[in-house]
């Protein structure tokens, strides 16, 4: 076996368009675009840290309860696909909004086992105008690329991935431990109804003695 080899393993990410339907999207769009103008704030990394060099765009508290009813329709084909038991678990979500400029760079939402390991499935639904009003904001997810012998450490430049459009009205579902990223958008209008609108959370193992959600 050449010492060169490389494990590579695509990451599994499950994807549904025209989710919620026309009508309860648009309701929710119009929402999201109110919430835009007004509450949000720089996002953060590594739970309270503003590091525009490394995420850029606005965040915040934000209410969709017909989009957790959906996503509990759905949750055991999600769970059986991506090998995760989402039992026990509560939802933790906001809003975030992109705009011209506007990044997150590679990362994960957990480590699986301290940086946020109560999270066990990731979760982003997507809105935007029609036709789209920026270009770029995919979401890039990243396959597994592991040396196959045991004295190295997998480099950065062995990864591949593949990228996934923010298409209105579509949600995503993959596990917090994959590495992604979102990409640089576009928005030469610069006016917030022309962002790039995503819900994006998480279902968390609940605290012991808590009340379950999911069940």
């Amino acid at each position: 076996m050449s010492a060169d080899a490389v494990w590579r393993l695509p990451v599994t990410v499950c994807r549904i368009t025209g989710f919620l339907g026309e009508r309860t999207s648009a309701a929710l769009l119009e929402r999201a675009v109110t919430a835009a103008g007004g509450g949000l704030t720089p996002s953060t990394v590594d739970g309270d840290k503003v590091i525009p060099a490394v995420r850029r765009s606005r965040s915040g508290g934000f209410a969709a309860p017909e989009l957790l009813a959906a996503i509990d329709e759905v949750l055991e084909a999600v769970e059986h696909t991506l090998g995760v038991s989402c039992r026990d678990t509560e939802p933790s979500y906001g809003l975030n909004v992109h705009n011209d400029g506007d990044f997150y760079g590679v990362h994960q939402d957990t480590d699986g086992v301290g940086y946020a390991s109560d999270r066990l499935l990731t979760f982003v639904y997507y809105l935007h105008g029609t036709p789209r009003p920026f270009q770029g904001g995919a979401l890039r997810v990243f396959d597994v690329a592991l040396p196959l012998g045991t004295d190295r450490v997998g480099r950065w430049e062995d990864r591949t991935w593949r990228d996934w459009e923010p298409e209105h009205d579509s949600i995503v579902f993959f596990r917090p431990t994959a590495w992604h990223q979102v990409r640089e958008v576009s928005c030469p209008s610069g006016r917030r109804e022309d962002s790039r609108f995503a819900v994006n959370g998480w279902l968390c193992r609940r605290p012991d003695g808590a009340v379950a959600r999911h069940g």
